[in-house]
């Protein structure tokens, strides 16, 4: 099973839109044996429901989020992930730190969630992050909608080509 975690800061807003659209995109593309879950940096949302704005931009394409609840990374959460999506930089060095240091361990391929768009994928990692909507209002959740969105036909074709057996000519 190929297994993703989309990353946040308290895990209400950013981390788990990314994991319900990605999720959603997976099925809709009739990619199966794929895991998608989220996790916050910080513990201070621990238990808490997305938030009412993300659930509704969610609720809007069609995706329920009401089962959802908050929860923090623990390093221990990153040991099989194939793919640890940050939602901006500071979210970046923070998984960058949790990473395994022995060689003889898997590490996950961390990247940002924006580095998937293809208008972005030049740019460096200060223009690829997704600031967080928690602050504004529902524009500023439209706007994490389209970011995460035109991200995932990347993180769709990542996923193929990890998943799918190599032909030879």
């Amino acid at each position: 099973m190929f297994r993703i975690i989309t990353v946040s800061t308290g895990n209400i807003c950013r981390s788990p839109m990314a994991e319900y659209m990605i999720r959603t995109a997976l099925g809709d593309a009739g990619i199966v044996d794929v895991s998608v879950e989220s996790a916050g940096t910080s513990d201070g949302e621990v238990g808490n429901a997305i938030d009412p704005r993300a659930a509704a931009i969610l609720q809007s394409h069609g995706i329920n989020a009401e089962e959802h609840v908050a929860r923090v990374l623990d390093p221990a959460m990153i040991t099989g992930v194939d793919l640890l999506l940050a939602m901006d930089q500071d979210h970046l060095a923070t998984l960058a730190k949790m990473l395994p240091t022995d060689s003889s361990v898997p590490r996950p391929d961390l990247r940002m969630m924006r580095s998937f768009d293809t208008t972005l994928a030049s740019a460096p990692v200060e223009g690829q992050g997704i600031y967080d909507p928690w602050f504004g209002d529902s524009a500023d959740f439209r706007l994490c909608w389209q970011m995460v969105n035109a991200a995932i036909p990347g993180v769709l074709d990542y996923v193929r080509a990890h998943i799918m057996p190599q032909r030879g000519n």
